[in-house]
């Protein structure tokens, strides 16, 4: 008989070690995502809830009116929106870099892919895309988190999944949807979010650079991600300096550059009467690029029917609006890939033809 071989020295202590602070790690996550949550997110949205459901009317009017609708790209009109959409996102842009950080520094790399990285593409979709429901995030706030996943090994389909289900399924936004909005839209917004962020995702993936990037990775034992708790803190203020480093100076600038073009690529109204039927396409192509907060596609589309314009133009930007923008695309190319990130982008696209068609066929 062959004799057992017991475990070389010290395996067991440095295992035990790694499962404590995997341990810690994963509660301070924990609690960093749910308090930053309630303070960014589930309160005034819970509150924003009430009051919609009393007056049934979305209040304020569509960000692109602080760049000036109808004018020419200015410098003013770029600080004019950077401003007012940072006072709109600067809680949970917060919470996502806190958040992000806490992903990449703090969870043992083997429980994270455990939980993300399933056998297929379309189950990874599925795992990244109902991570995303209870973070009620707009794209941009959203990216620094799907960084985060990515860099720590989880399939680009189930980061895809993560990033774009934010906006697209946000339940807060869904049930604003209905609440001020004919039913149409909310349905919309539901058939063709589950298609693109359950389904596109994992066609979008596989753009990616090689095999590697959609292999699912094996479980490891948590030894082989040796952590301590003593040494969470550094770990974490290291990460949270890189991310903020490299990704809020692209951000803000990013939102500078589109924001100052938002004003006159805002007129859908304009484009529709110029180009008829075709808008549609124009419309869901610029939907793409703008940058908004959460919700801030509710305006637009609202006024857009009101003034009398297609509902295939609506339908178009209530999907493309809030799915992508240029900054987040640009703050997750260089760790989803610009070939996958390129493709979700043509999937939005798409998406948002659909999403026209569907609410005209349904009006």
């Amino acid at each position: 008989m062959t004799a057992a071989v017991d475990p070389a020295p010290g395996a067991r202590p440095v295992a035990r070690t790694s499962i404590r602070a995997g341990v810690v790690g994963v509660a301070l996550l924990a609690a960093l995502f749910v308090g930053g949550l309630l303070w960014a997110k589930w309160l005034p949205y819970a509150g924003k809830t009430r009051g919609l459901s009393q007056t049934h009317t979305w209040p304020g009017t569509a960000i692109f009116a602080s760049a000036g609708a109808d004018s020419s790209p200015s410098l003013s009109g770029a600080w004019h929106f950077t401003t007012a959409y940072f006072q709109s996102v600067w809680q949970a842009a917060t919470v996502a870099l806190l958040v992000a950080a806490a992903v990449d520094a703090l969870v043992p790399r083997a429980w994270l892919l455990s939980v993300l990285n399933r056998r297929t593409a379309l189950g990874q979709s599925l795992a990244g895309g109902t991570a995303a429901l209870p973070s009620l995030m707009c794209t941009c706030c959203t990216a620094p988190v799907a960084v985060g996943l990515r860099k720590r090994g989880a399939t680009v389909a189930a980061s895809l999944a993560y990033w774009v289900g934010n906006p697209v399924l946000n339940p807060a936004v869904l049930v604003f949807l209905f609440l001020v909005a004919p039913w149409q839209f909310g349905a919309v917004r539901i058939v063709v979010g589950a298609v693109l962020v359950f389904g596109a995702t994992a066609f979008a993936a596989r753009f990616a650079k090689g095999p590697a990037d959609t292999a699912v990775t094996p479980a490891a034992d948590p030894g082989q991600d040796p952590l301590r708790v003593r040494d969470l803190p550094l770990r974490y203020l290291r990460s949270l300096a890189r991310f903020a480093a490299v990704l809020v100076p692209e951000y803000f600038v990013a939102v500078m550059v589109i924001g100052g073009l938002s004003g006159p690529l805002s007129d859908f109204a304009g484009v529709e009467a110029r180009l008829g039927v075709l808008a549609v396409a124009v419309c869901a192509v610029i939907g793409t690029m703008l940058v908004i907060p959460t919700g801030g596609e509710i305006p637009v589309v609202l006024a857009l029917t009101a003034a009398g314009a297609s509902v295939g133009t609506a339908g178009a930007l209530l999907i493309t609006l809030p799915a992508l923008s240029i900054p987040s695309m640009l703050m997750v190319g260089r760790q989803l890939s610009w070939r996958a990130t390129a493709a979700m982008a043509a999937a939005v696209v798409v998406a948002g033809l659909v999403g026209g068609a569907l609410l005209w066929a349904l009006w």
